[in-house]
């Protein structure tokens, strides 16, 4: 059992980053691989069962992809009945440094899915899919599984298997989806200028930046108010931003924040105050395309957010780069 164990923490990081990309939750995908180690312990403990699994990170993985599956047809029904607009949890790391070592390790599968084209944005595009759907596209187009194995997980053909992805692939770049293709460098540089134009408060500074078609949604879970739709376009989202954080905004002169990588992607992470005196944190991706933002996610559930390393003083706003 002891060499069982130590062959599974080996695969932990990789199946908590599988789990995650399917689940959006970072509780949901760790308790995910938890199952995934009881079904492997009381299935593989005896030696000669264990010795007939030629490729334990494949049947691992073919595990943890059938609760994860199991998870998101449940999960479908809790989310129709969530309060507002639903985010993913987001996986938040200092700037600069490398994901840690609880699951986020950067070995080669995790480094796949910690590319610049895979964080809030992917995520929020994959809660349009099936249940199916997004198994199939995460465990074959993220992770490189054959899809005779995605078949095998979801229980149907190999042909049915690469439709299932193939349809889910055009759902992710459709021409409604945030397009998020910028490198770091350019991250970088968008968001700066997205900075400088809100905290100087210039309407038409702050519009160059944003794509013409831009969406931030919010997620607050019902804990503080936000919109319960998607707010649509350049100028109605450049408006709600400086009313918050502008010059003049209700929180300008009571913020701290500090630059993150949220799944992997530039974001800035802040606290603030609301009007009845409870602290708010406040977790903000983006997507970025040909040098303006092309999305805002606001995730403010204190329910998500428990994880997050406190601000310190020295974490001002505007934020240091």
């Amino acid at each position: 059992m002891r060499d069982l164990a130590t062959e599974f923490e080996a695969e932990r990081g990789r199946l908590l980053a599988v789990a995650h990309r399917m689940l959006g939750s970072r509780a949901e995908a760790e308790d995910a691989v938890q199952e995934t180690w009881l079904r492997c312990a009381g299935a593989l403990a005896d030696p000669d069962a264990r010795a007939e699994i030629r490729e334990l990170s494949a049947w691992l993985t073919t595990t943890c992809a059938r609760i994860c599956l199991d998870v998101l047809r449940s999960a479908r029904v809790r989310r129709e009945a969530y309060p507002g607009q639903w985010l993913p949890e987001p996986v938040v790391s200092p700037l600069g440094g490398e994901p840690s070592s609880d699951g986020y390790a950067p070995d080669p599968a995790d480094r796949a899915v910690r590319t610049d084209e895979v964080g809030a944005a992917l995520l929020v595009v994959l809660e349009r899919l099936a249940p199916e759907q997004r198994v199939a596209l995460v465990l074959h187009d993220v992770f490189a599984v054959p899809f005779a194995r995605v078949a095998e997980v979801l229980g149907t053909t190999e042909v049915s298997a690469r439709q299932l992805a193939s349809r889910a692939r055009r759902a992710v770049t459709a021409p409604d989806v945030p397009r998020h293709t910028a490198d770091r460098a350019e991250q970088r540089r968008v968001l700066e200028a997205f900075v400088v134009a809100t905290e100087s408060g210039d309407l038409d500074q702050l519009l160059r930046v944003l794509a013409p078609d831009v969406v931030l949604v919010g997620d607050s879970g019902g804990h503080f108010p936000a919109a319960r739709r998607p707010v649509l376009g350049a100028d109605a989202v450049a408006r709600l931003t400086l009313g918050l954080f502008g010059r003049t905004g209700r929180y300008a002169q009571r913020v701290l924040s500090r630059p993150v990588l949220v799944d992997g992607v530039l974001g800035l992470q802040m606290e603030t105050t609301h009007s009845d005196g409870r602290p708010i944190r406040l977790v903000t991706a983006f997507a970025v395309h040909e040098g303006r933002i092309t999305a805002i996610y606001n995730q403010l559930n204190p329910e998500k957010l428990a994880a997050l390393t406190p601000l310190g003083d020295d974490d001002t706003w505007p934020p240091r780069w």
